[in-house]
């Protein structure tokens, strides 16, 4: 079966609307062939190059079946991530208005990222992301994460015991667990300032 043929069958399984890697094809055939194939498929409108080295195919809008999706920008973003190895969580302010510490929502998509800076966008959707210290991406997936790089983006001195302990609410851990994220940001050479409201916090849920 030539590697045209094998790349067809494999894209016709793949999701649609879901962003997917060239990399995961070359193990059927020699590099050129695999990227020959591809763009042979997107020639014929099978599958649409959504950034480089990742497509999709298209998925006919269910309202209006003459528009197609191609793909979130999010999505291709945390593809191109995962390709490449890199970490990559969302940014500080995102992560406070996801826990009810910040009640505005960030007007941009923007993400932290151990790789190089880039930008993705797809239709009217952009996803931003930016390189930043690998310090800054620590519990990377973990509920202490979200909390951590939220913490970073604002000030104690604005932030109520009350928002904080919401905070904590929304990660929905048990009681030892939320002590033990606690105990941890605490130790946090990062959140040095946030020290003494994190033990007030502590003390309010050990009494």
């Amino acid at each position: 079966m030539s590697v045209s043929t094998l790349v067809a069958n494999r894209v016709s399984r793949m999701k649609r609307g879901t962003p997917f890697s060239i990399e995961g094809f070359y193990s059927l055939g020699t590099t050129t062939s695999v990227q020959k194939a591809m763009s042979r498929l997107a020639k014929e409108e099978k599958i649409v190059r959504v950034a480089k080295g990742i497509y999709s195919r298209p998925k006919p809008l269910k309202s209006i079946p003459s528009i197609k999706i191609t793909a979130k920008a999010e999505e291709v973003a945390k593809t191109w991530a995962r390709t490449h190895h890199y970490k990559m969580v969302p940014q500080g302010l995102e992560a406070a208005y996801r826990l009810g510490m910040q009640t505005q929502a960030p007007m941009k998509s923007v993400y932290w990222t151990t790789g190089p800076s880039r930008e993705f966008k797809i239709g009217n959707e952009v996803v931003q992301v930016h390189h930043t210290a690998k310090s800054k991406l620590q519990w990377e997936n973990k509920p202490e994460g979200t909390l951590f790089r939220g913490l970073l983006a604002l000030s104690p001195k604005h932030t109520s015991e009350s928002s904080l302990k919401n905070a904590l609410t929304r990660l929905q851990l048990t009681e030892s667990e939320t002590l033990k994220v606690i105990s941890k940001l605490q130790k946090n050479a990062m959140l040095a300032m946030w020290k003494l409201k994190l033990e007030d916090v502590e003390r309010s849920l050990l009494s």
